[in-house]
């Protein structure tokens, strides 16, 4: 098992690529189940969770290749299972529930894992199957799911749900008749996967609003145009813009998209960060000294829940007091113990942290809990005085795709070892 260690105090300067977005991967992934054929895709990412989905499809009989390309055969997919020992670390399985049972007419699928951050109840999904028809039934650790055909209906989520948005837009896609979604995740990712479909021969309308119409086609067909890209990963491009404040530098980030980051670079400029804009490129830096902001989670395009960690790092050196809220999980603050070995002052209640900013950090050896907490400590070790080291980091493999090369380039002093 590795752990970095990270020597702490140089500002950032430099430019780094973002890479393509593992929560638009994924969905993509599983929706090449949803047509027989050769899917190609470009800008797709190296990380353990692309590795464990395609696994999953391999499986399932797909044959997937990840080169410059991702390759990905569904021609000769004929098991619609997804078993425990696959699915166990990645919440994302969940994915194949709905291209399964619309294409297959069955699936049985292990109730997922992946990063120990609170509830994320997959009842919504199922509900909304039900409502098109389908039996849904709990075994043994599985959902199980049947149906001989699939139909339209108006689905109202009760609450937010983008996993649940993509498996009933790829059920939809292959249901009889119209389904209108109520409430549907907003996220740059679903209007991702609704593109991707439509090239298939979906027919998608309102994606990237909280009301998607969806009418049902017969079959979908892999497109035969170029390579489909994967959007920029979003959080990815973040942490990196919290890297250049946290540490006082300067950073320049390409092959991004600024649009999706609107609410993230509203609350960096109040907390003293100098953004600039432009097509497909982020320039930011330091600007004085980092001021103190309350945040509050939301699904997009509010505050991201992806973002809680890193900038609850940031703030543990602002000039006074941030309140955080985190409205989307309950149990999102377990880097909080860890940012206090550190030195930082965090009190926490319920779902909200007071940060009390200090003026320095100091280097110290952590554990990281999830993902994000993972990227939360690497901040706050590039600030440190000292050497911080950071075990646990194969939560940050699943969602960074060699973060220690990239910081490495921009001048930190950070370093991959065996436990």
């Amino acid at each position: 098992m590795d752990k970095l260690v990270v020597e702490g105090g140089t500002p950032l300067q430099g430019e780094i690529a973002v890479s393509g977005a593992k929560n638009a991967t994924l969905p993509l992934m599983a929706s090449a189940l949803l047509a027989s054929g050769r899917h190609t895709f470009s800008n797709t990412p190296r990380l353990r969770d692309i590795r464990t989905m395609g696994r999953l499809l391999e499986h399932m009989g797909a044959a997937c290749e990840h080169d410059a390309l991702m390759r990905i055969d569904t021609s000769n997919v004929q098991r619609p299972e997804a078993p425990y020992e696959l699915v166990k670390t990645m919440r994302a399985s969940v994915l194949v529930l709905g291209p399964l049972l619309a294409r297959h007419g069955s699936a049985r699928v292990s109730l997922p894992g992946g990063c120990a951050i609170g509830a994320r109840p997959i009842n919504l999904h199922l509900d909304a199957l039900k409502q098109m028809g389908a039996e849904v039934w709990l075994e043994e650790g599985y959902v199980v799911a049947r149906t001989r055909e699939l139909k339209g209906a108006t689905i109202t989520f009760e609450q937010i749900t983008v996993t649940g948005t993509e498996n009933i837009l790829m059920a939809a896609s292959l249901a009889k008749g119209t389904t209108r979604l109520l409430n549907a995740a907003r996220e740059p990712e679903i209007v991702a996967l609704a593109d991707y479909l439509n090239a298939m021969g979906a027919r998608i309308k309102g994606a990237g609003t909280s009301q998607i119409t969806i009418e049902g086609v017969r079959e979908l067909t892999p497109p035969a145009a170029a390579p489909f890209p994967v959007i920029p990963d979003r959080i990815e491009a973040g942490t990196y813009l919290v890297a250049a404040g946290i540490t006082g530098g300067q950073i320049t980030l390409t092959h991004c998209v600024p649009d999706h980051l609107e609410s993230l670079i509203e609350k960096l400029r109040s907390a003293g960060l100098a953004i600039e804009t432009s097509p497909g490129r982020i320039e930011v830096r330091s600007n004085g000294p980092i001021r103190s902001m309350d945040v509050k989670t939301y699904p997009f395009p509010g505050f991201p829940t992806d973002m809680q960690a890193q900038f609850m790092a940031l703030m543990t050196l602002a000039d006074g007091v941030s309140f955080i809220v985190e409205q989307i999980f309950e149990n999102r603050f377990m880097h909080a113990l860890e940012l206090t070995r550190m030195g930082a002052r965090i009190d926490l209640d319920g779902r909200s942290a007071m940060v009390r900013g200090v003026k320095n950090l100091s280097g110290a050896p952590v554990m990281a809990t999830d993902l994000r907490a993972s990227a939360s400590l690497v901040l706050a070790a590039l600030a440190a005085k000292g050497i911080t080291s950071i075990s646990r980091i194969y939560h940050l493999d699943r969602g960074y795709e060699s973060m220690e090369t990239k910081l490495s380039q921009v001048g930190a002093r950070i370093w991959r070892e065996k436990e």
